[in-house]
């Protein structure tokens, strides 16, 4: 399948000023809205039409709505909070009316529409403040409501698959996931979804720390179509992490790349030839199911990728590992033959009473150092457990958790969440980006109960 490519720069081509973004609704609007790319959906919806026409007529298969920063977190830097769910609609419909013509044109081969969730321009993982690591912009929760808003938007407007892209953060990524679940179960209705992580450089790890593979562990629970790698690198820098992601995931896999590294001016230089060719060494290797573009991209690139991998067969979906699995900022599996697995139990108020007192005297520099000591001596998992009647105990566990987050050498073993109260536990999962343990729920409060903790 193919995917669309990229709106953004078909959005600048147009080179419209502030009254081009405006049009007639916004003319009085109070704040400054040239480059709030999502607007254009109510203020200029055919120009955005005929962008999908572009990359439809090119060979797309699937369009991306333009709704990227459609959150109202995302739109409130243009005071557009209040406008998230009419964006979301009328670009879902706009992306819709463009696959309907171009699926009429075609009945053999039918067009989807992708809602596309960008990752906002917050992080639930890591403080921006450096002398506070343990501050965070924004919570898990305001993340779930923000996305439960645009989901309902891009569903009431006909969307086929949602596609939470470009995370940076899997914690923001977690949150949306969680939101499409919810929404799901709230209005009795279920689409495929589709993720796609951005790998920020040669280092192979996301912005918020994870190797590939834990951040697909982190997210291996939620029922996906299909998993991918998108923007902050060319094709050639991607090479790596595209196999490694055809290996492990037992998804549909998907590239859509930019189009090169941006070059001294923020543009992009890799030709049409160049990614096609590069994209249809993938899949001639039978690592995708799924090419598009992604920043620089044109419909003249989406043109040649489309050709250069038609005829060619996907990618066939590995059997899923049965052994388990977890993750930090690395991953941790444990295999027949693995050593001895090693928790580290000092973080523990309730099994020592030195890491007790540091938490209730507020030193929590000293009980980070705990973790440290636990991470050095050996341990794979860290217990954390807050469940002390002079607590606060979700405060508790959330600030410590937040602490440790910004300590790498701690943040690479992932957690276990060690409570008998649920709000604890329930605090602690919202603020992990990992795949942690729990430790633990129980059927005392009956079936249904654990059921839905689980």
């Amino acid at each position: 399948m193919v995917l669309d490519g990229a709106m953004g720069t078909m959005i600048q081509a147009l080179s419209l000023d502030e009254n081009g973004f405006r049009g007639e609704e916004f003319a009085g609007h109070g704040s400054p809205l040239e480059g709030c790319n999502d607007l254009l959906c109510l203020t200029r919806p055919g120009a955005i039409e005929r962008i999908h026409d572009e990359f439809l007529e090119a060979g797309a298969d699937i369009l991306e709505t333009n709704t990227f920063n459609s959150t109202s977190i995302s739109l409130a830097d243009y005071a557009l909070e209040g406008r998230a769910f009419d964006i979301n609609l009328a670009a879902a419909q706009l992306a819709r009316r463009a696959a309907d013509r171009a699926s009429d044109r075609t009945p053999d081969r039918r067009r989807f529409v992708a809602g596309s969730l960008g990752p906002t321009n917050r992080t639930a993982s890591m403080s921006p403040d450096v002398n506070n690591p343990g501050f965070r912009t924004i919570t898990f929760d305001e993340l779930v409501a923000a996305y439960l808003e645009q989901i309902g938007g891009l569903v009431e407007g006909g969307v086929d698959l949602l596609m939470p892209e470009t995370s940076f953060d899997t914690l923001n990524l977690k949150a949306c996931l969680f939101a499409i679940e919810e929404y799901f179960d709230r209005h009795d209705v279920r689409l495929p979804v589709s993720v796609s992580v951005t790998i920020t450089d040669n280092s192979g790890r996301t912005l918020s720390g994870q190797t590939l593979e834990a951040f697909w562990h982190s997210i291996a629970h939620a029922d996906l179509l299909s998993v991918g790698i998108n923007c902050a690198l060319g094709p050639t820098q991607m090479r790596p992490y595209i196999e490694e992601l055809s290996r492990i995931a037992p998804a549909f896999t998907s590239c859509h790349p930019n189009a090169g590294l941006p070059n001294a001016f923020g543009e992009y230089d890799e030709t049409p030839e160049d990614l096609s060719g590069t994209l249809a060494e993938f899949a001639r290797a039978g690592w995708l199911n799924i090419v598009g573009g992604c920043c620089g991209t044109t419909p003249e690139h989406i043109r040649q990728v489309a050709e250069s991998v038609a005829g060619l067969a996907p990618r066939v979906v590995p059997v899923e590992s049965e052994e388990p699995s977890f993750s930090g900022l690395e991953v941790l599996t444990v295999r027949a033959d693995s050593n001895l697995i090693m928790v580290g139990e000092r973080t523990n108020v309730s099994g020592s009473r030195r890491f007790a007192r540091l938490v209730r005297e507020n030193d929590l520099e000293s009980a980070v150092a705990v973790a440290q000591q636990q991470v050095d001596g050996g341990a794979n998992v860290i217990d954390v457990n807050m469940d002390e009647a002079l607590l606060d105990g979700p405060v508790a566990m959330t600030t410590f958790l937040n602490l440790i987050a910004a300590e790498p050498d701690v943040a690479r073993v992932p957690v276990m969440i060690d409570s008998s109260d649920w709000d604890v536990i329930e605090a602690g999962l919202k603020c992990v980006q990992g795949k942690a343990i729990v430790n633990s729920i129980s059927l005392k409060e009956g079936e249904a109960s654990f059921l839905e903790q689980a």
